[in-house]
């Protein structure tokens, strides 16, 4: 017996992830938040774009894409939400704080870059 997602289940059970459901980055990863300019309401703020981070966490479960959604072209894909961790240097070029200062926002997989 194996434990998957929490379950007992036999050694030759295993889980397939339908596309986008396993999570594309993981803690510690270095990201860049993409540039896009989308027209309509969006969740990634304006001042944030182009910035540089560090993922803090993978947010579980899977969720469905709220911006896609919003519009009705999602059709029920999944993909992951990511705690990412922003340098208050890196937002505010003249930030005189401590350089342990940062932001955390909770950014949606197709927002992300690998840096």
């Amino acid at each position: 017996m194996s434990n998957i997602r929490g379950t007992l289940q036999p050694a030759h059970f295993r889980v397939v992830l339908a596309a986008g459901e396993a999570p594309i980055f993981k803690a510690g990863d270095r990201v860049r938040i993409l540039m896009r300019a989308p027209i309509g309401h969006y969740r990634v703020p304006i001042y944030l774009r182009g910035k540089h981070g560090a993922v803090e966490a993978v947010i579980e479960p899977a969720a469905v894409d709220n911006e896609e959604e919003g519009f009705g072209r999602n059709a029920g894909s999944k993909r992951h939400y990511y705690r990412v961790a922003i340098p208050m240097a890196e937002i505010w070029a003249d930030y005189a704080g401590s350089p342990q200062d940062g932001l955390r926002i909770e950014i949606f997989e197709t927002w992300l870059e690998r840096i």
